[in-house]
Formats: structure tokens, sequence, C-alpha cells
């Protein structure tokens, strides 16, 4: 560790942490203890921490408090984690059904957030501090496992144009002095892949972040260019919020001459898996209980695929209990050779999102279309397919407060995205139907890369 990275992940970053009123320091402290228990440990603490969060929201959240009264269920009795399957499970319209009945009595100071999520359903919802600091320490965590800390070089290929834009002046001076920096991911030209390719071998860091799909890319076109990334020192890229293929891991490693560090979370689940060295994809279980479900409600076998639902005990002022993802994945019941005692998720099947192409041939990241539509008032569901070159389709499942000038909104945005003789069209639909394999994908696009590469020409 460089001295300056000492003083950032030692001295910095904890007094910024202390001075936004979080724990993540004392928090990731206990969590690099914790995960060296044996795995029965670490399963008897998750149990008792499930319980008294149980004891707790039932008490303070008028939602949970109803709930456990209306079931006849007593949170002080609950001794195993399998006791969950006694609640409902809990989705994002229940959430927004009751959201002020999920806030704590008492809580503490409340941030609002959105999401659109892989499931397609914009969700507002609330974090307190405590799930705040939870995210920050398990992420620190992980990074960690691979030799990187706060106040290492990193390079983030993250963000929307609106969440660029949101950034003050005290995020960009934190970002400044922990040597954080933020590539917007959207924007997937042949130009901006190039300015990526450059900022990277400009700043040498020691870890990247971010979209697997948009890192693979970055790393075709750095060979496209006969670039030689694998000498600048960065030691592991981390990926997240898609499913991470084969094929990106080896051109990814490839290309930067490092591993691939895969992660699974959403906004609104929290951070959830992290890859070890060993390759295993362990569950952050000192927060958070995760459950495979079948379609029946009952639980998936280990190795066999149900919905990821999520149980987060860091959640007291605003409690996400048996949260459905919409993601499919794998629980499994083997050890990982690194010796931590957390458990392993095997595989995460769902979080796929496409790429679109501009009529002028950008490619862009499918997230790009989704933030006018996941804010928009009335906005229940919605699915964008990208039907050609020229023609987009967004289907919108609308409540009362969707308008005529939240269609002409989704137009205009769209079209200064895509093309301005792009046709767009917008259907208000009554229900927006899964895929066969159960999965739901908010983007889809049919027009081929190839498609962007004649365009250009």
């Amino acid at each position: 560790m460089s001295l300056y990275t000492g003083i950032c992940s030692r001295l910095l970053f904890p007094l910024h942490e202390r001075l936004k009123g979080h724990d993540s320091v004392a928090r990731r402290q206990r969590l690099e203890k914790s995960q060296w228990w044996p795995v029965d440990r670490v399963a008897e603490e998750q149990a008792l921490r499930l319980r008294d969060f149980l004891v707790a929201i039932g008490a303070r959240v008028p939602y949970y408090r109803d709930l456990f009264r209306r079931l006849g269920f007593d949170p002080a009795s609950v001794r195993t984690t399998a006791e969950l399957s006694l609640l409902p499970l809990l989705d994002k319209p229940d959430i927004r059904a009751h959201v002020e009945r999920l806030k704590a009595d008492g809580h503490g100071p409340l941030t609002r957030y959105n999401t659109g999520g892989s499931s397609g359903e914009p969700l507002i919802f609330y974090m307190g501090k405590g799930r705040k600091s939870h995210d920050v320490a398990a992420k620190w965590r992980a990074t960690r496992w691979w030799d990187v800390d706060i106040g290492d070089r990193e390079l983030v290929v993250w963000g929307s144009p609106i969440e660029l834009g949101a950034q003050d002046r005290l995020r960009r001076l934190r970002d400044g002095i922990m040597r954080s920096h933020l590539l917007p991911a959207f924007e997937m030209s042949a130009a901006n892949l190039d300015h990526f390719v450059d900022a990277i071998r400009d700043r040498r860091p020691a870890m990247l972040f971010g979209y697997p799909s948009s890192l693979s890319l970055i790393a075709q076109r750095a060979q496209q260019r006969n670039l030689d990334m694998r000498g600048l020192g960065i030691k592991v890229v981390f990926v997240t919020s898609e499913k991470l293929y084969d094929q990106q891991r080896a051109v990814i490693s490839q290309v930067f001459g490092c591993p691939v560090a895969n992660g699974y979370g959403a906004r609104d689940a929290g951070f959830i898996a992290h890859e070890c060295p060993a390759g295993s994809l362990h569950l952050s279980a000192e927060d958070i209980v995760v459950e495979t479900v079948r379609p029946d409600g009952k639980p998936a076998a280990p190795g066999e695929p149900g919905e990821i639902v999520v149980t987060h005990m860091a959640t007291g002022d605003f409690p996400f209990v048996r949260y459905r993802t919409g993601d499919i994945g794998l629980l499994s019941d083997k050890t990982c050779a690194c010796g931590r005692g957390l458990p392993v998720l095997e595989d995460v099947q769902g979080r796929t999102t496409d790429f679109v192409v501009a009529r002028d041939g950008t490619v862009m990241h499918g997230l790009a279309l989704i933030y006018t539509l996941r804010d928009l008032p009335g906005v229940e569901r919605f699915r964008i397919e990208q039907v050609s070159i020229d023609q987009t389709l967004v289907q919108v499942v609308a409540g009362p407060a969707f308008e005529r000038a939240s269609e002409e909104r989704i137009v205009r945005d769209f079209k200064a995205r895509l093309g301005e003789t792009v046709d767009v069209r917008v259907d208000r639909v009554a229900a927006i139907a899964s895929e066969a394999s159960g999965k739901f994908r908010y983007v889809v696009s049919r027009v081929s890369a190839a498609t962007s590469q004649a365009t250009r020409n």
C-alpha cells in the first residue's frame, strides 16, 4: 500500500464517513473478522441478527407491525433463516402502495432513491444511514480481497447523464482526493471508446469498475488499436449490474492483464455478493439473507434456479424483507477454497442489458434510455424495444398520473439520443408479459453491431 493510499483509507475516508454519520469503518472491520468464521457460526450469527431485526421492525414499522399481528407471527421466536418463509414476499407494487407505512417510527434521516432495476418497474424507496454504512463496508471489504483499497487510483465506467450532472463540488472534491474518476458509460461511440482507452492509459488505475458490457467494448477497442494495456498496473477489474458472460471476462482479463471480479447487487436490494480470488461469489451474509424461490413460492434446492429474494437486515428505517429482485440465481451448498465461511451464490442468470444504436451509428448502453421513464409519475412498468434503426417502441403500463405531457417527454428525450428522424412510438398497455424463462427484459434491441458499423460507413 502506498503512503497516499494509506492516508486515504486510514484517515481521510474514515473522517469523511464519520462526518456523514456513517459507521462504515467499524462495520468493515467487523466484516473482515466474521468472514473467516466457520460456516455454522456464520449461519448462527445470521439467524440471531435476523431475529433482532424482525423484532425491531415489528415494533417500529407500521406495515410490519400490522402484518405480523395479522399473521400471528412472533419475530422473537425466530431461530433460523428458514422461518422467513412464514412471511409473504415483498415486491415493488407492495412498496409503492405502502411507502409511508414502511418508514419506521422515529426513523433517522432518510434519503430518497429511485431505480428501474432489472425488472423494468420504477421504484421510489428510502435509505437510512445504517443501510448506506453496510453497502460501503461490504464493498470496501470485497475490494480489499484483491489488494486494492480506498485511495488507490480507480476508474469507474458508470453513471447516467442525469447522475453525472448532479455531482456537486463536494462530491467531485471527495472523488478527486480519493483518486476515483468517473467516465460516462452510456455512449459507446468510436470516439468515446478511444477516449476511455486513452484515459485508462493516462491515469494507470489500480482498479477498474463498471458494467461488463461497457468494459468489454473498451477492451475490444484497445485490441483494435493494437494497444498493450497489460503493463498499466491494473490489479483487478470489478464488474456488476449485468450478467458477466465468459467471453466478456476473457477479453477484459486478456487486454488488461488482470483478473475480473464479478459482483451482484442493486440499488434497491443492496450490495449482495462479490467474487473472491478463488472464484466464488460470496454473499454478504452478516447483513443480508438471500433465498432462491421457485415459481410456486417454495424454496429452491441448492443448485436449482429460483428467483433471488433478499432480506436486508441493515434497513431498519425502511425495511426490505423477502424482497423480490426479479433475478434468477442458484445458491450453492459448497464451501470455498479461500477459507471464508460466507455462503456462495453459484450463478446469477438474469440482469442482462442490451445496447441500442442511434441513427448515426452511435452505440449506447440500454440504460441511457430508461432514466426518462424511471422517475416519470404514473409509469408503473415499461419495456423499450428498438425494432430497427429507424423505429423504437415504448410500452408503458400507466397509472392515473401518466399524462400526455409524459408521452411527449419520452418521445422528445428518445429522439435527442437516438436521432430526430427516428420514429418513437409510445403505447399504453394493460400489462407487459415476461419472457418464457420468467425473466423480464426492459430494453431489447433488434439492431446488431453490424448495423452500427454500416451506418457509420
